[in-house]
């Protein structure tokens, strides 16, 4: 079904619920095509932090039972709708529908698994407007990874830039080749340093201070970059499953104080985003995600890499997940590709999400 798609102008909310668990970011995005070329605006955005209880039952979904996992989906449906009525009526919005990207439990391309919570029904019907939601489920259908989906707006709204770099839950990079896009996931970034941080009761290590004073062990970063996947030729993509697999064991078994740990982690972290790199003539790299505010990761990836680094206005570093699901939402309701197979490894390209109407 088409909502409005001959449109050359979209206003719309884009909802994005990070694996790190930092909050749900809205950005209220306002979307213009003129001669084939879009451009876009983030008007306003704010990040709305998790309660207590949230923050406890979430981490917990991919063990629980099937009526808490269930009951979870519809529950955190209604906590976005609410989130977003509140959003629009703080603002004085007039929005044309939402764009979620939900909240990852499950990412298990290889056998065909992945699942975004935060029911787009109940997402709908609690704000009264149209939602598109479930970008993932298609291309996973179709032999795909679902991930990234992020460099479909990379092309068509950051092309001035040759790579563009996320430092989110996982990091992740787009960039194109011969005319195609290539992105991939390259390792884990704050799901493993906030996770680290709270051991010494904070939520996240502010600027890199922590990790800063630390001291690297030679031997766990032998162990942590030591790992099957960063050999792998993308398409690919990483999930909470891999870490507790491959990563936490690692650091789990270690008796080094937290400071060194985050501080081989961050290495660890730089050196996996230069080797990924290490193939290109010298280019501009954009910056973005939470991990582009850690002052000591950024100052080692520029060590570790030959590339321009670009720190953009703390809008785009803040929200630029939200505004391009948003913009995945506006190529959605336009029967346009959203979902890049050069990027997913699926069979073809294809229009991704789920419509949900009021």
């Amino acid at each position: 079904m088409k909502m409005n798609p001959d449109k050359n102008s979209y206003r719309v909310i884009g909802l994005m619920s990070g694996t790190s668990l930092d909050g749900v970011d809205l950005a209220f995005c306002v979307f213009t095509k003129q001669e084939d070329k879009w451009s876009y605006q983030i008007e306003v955005a704010e990040t709305s932090t998790y309660s207590n209880e949230w923050l406890s039952l979430l981490p917990t979904l991919m063990q629980a039972d099937a009526f808490t996992f269930s009951k979870a989906n519809t529950d955190l449906g209604v906590y976005f709708g609410q989130l977003i009525r509140t959003f629009i009526d703080k603002h004085h919005l007039e929005t044309d529908f939402i764009a979620s990207h939900g909240h990852t439990v499950f990412h298990q391309p290889g056998i065909g698994l992945t699942v975004q919570i935060g029911n787009g029904a109940a997402i709908a019907a609690t704000c009264g407007l149209p939602v598109v939601c479930d970008f993932r489920s298609g291309d996973v259908a179709l032999g795909g990874q679902g991930a990234p989906l992020v460099p479909v707006g990379d092309v068509l709204l950051f092309s001035d830039f040759d790579f563009c770099l996320n430092l989110g839950g996982f990091s992740n990079v787009s960039y194109q080749v011969e005319g195609r896009r290539i992105a991939f996931d390259i390792c884990p970034v704050n799901t493993i340093l906030n996770a680290l941080s709270e051991r010494v009761g904070l939520k996240f290590d502010r600027s890199g201070l922590i990790a800063r004073t630390g001291t690297i062990d030679p031997q766990l970063l032998s162990d942590l970059n030591d790992q099957d996947f960063y050999s792998l030729i993308p398409p690919k993509s990483l999930g909470f499953e891999w870490s507790n697999e491959h990563i936490w064991p690692l650091i789990n078994a270690s008796s080094l104080p937290v400071q060194d740990i985050l501080r081989t982690v961050v290495e660890h972290i730089a050196t996996q985003i230069a080797t990924s790199l290490s193939g290109f003539e010298k280019g501009r790299l954009l910056l973005t995600g939470g991990g582009a505010k850690n002052i000591f990761l950024i100052e080692r990836i520029a060590t570790l890499t030959k590339h321009k680094l670009v720190i953009p206005s703390e809008l785009i570093i803040d929200y630029k997940e939200a505004l391009i699901f948003a913009f995945l939402g506006v190529l959605r309701v336009r029967e346009e590709v959203n979902c890049l197979s050069s990027v997913t490894g699926a069979s073809r390209d294809s229009v991704c999400g789920a419509i949900y109407l009021p």
